[in-house]
């Protein structure tokens, strides 16, 4: 796991990520997640979550302070799938999604099947790449895909410009 920037992001995804991939300190640090509560993050099942994962979810977005008001039935799954996407590759804020996607050698099928996925395909597909992009040990950058996450079937406007630009980096990396 990778965590390039030390220095506190603005954005909730960046401290989210900064939370889920940090590791503690000293045995009861309270500011990072314990190693049961990311365990539990790393096996999340964002459809069906079991009470301890939401427990270890809530206190994510706690530290990362993002406020249980921004907590809304609609946008539950989509912090599930961040939080567990996190959990399992790490973060790595130091290249574009797109560049990733190539220098981890994901085909350009598997990255067209993510990028026109919606609804529950696209919640299917988000997993399966994160975990091939870390089988291959490469981080994602979870400003770009978690900002796809959210804005999926929501804002469907900033979902097609991340899209495009996730797919310009894709192509642009692998055909130079």
């Amino acid at each position: 796991m990778n965590q390039t920037d030390t220095t506190p992001p603005a954005s909730p995804l960046g401290r989210l990520a900064q939370v889920i991939t940090r590791r503690q300190h000293f045995r009861g640090d309270a500011s990072a997640l314990d190693t049961g509560e990311q365990a539990a993050l790393a096996r999340l099942d964002p459809e069906a979550p079991r009470p301890h994962q939401v427990g270890a979810l809530a206190h994510a977005l706690v530290l990362a302070g993002i406020k249980p008001d921004d907590w809304q039935h609609t946008t539950w799954r989509r912090w599930a799938l961040l939080a567990q996407g996190m959990a399992l590759a790490g973060h790595d804020g130091s290249a574009r999604l797109g560049t990733q996607l190539a220098h981890a050698a994901v085909s350009e099928s598997r990255v067209t099947r993510l990028l026109t996925a919606r609804g529950d395909a696209f919640s299917q597909q988000v997993p399966r790449v994160v975990r091939l992009m870390a089988s291959r040990g490469v981080s994602p950058n979870w400003l770009e895909l978690g900002a796809l996450i959210l804005a999926t079937d929501h804002d469907e406007a900033r979902a097609e410009t991340l899209r495009l630009r996730i797919a310009g980096n894709y192509y642009s990396t692998t055909h130079s």
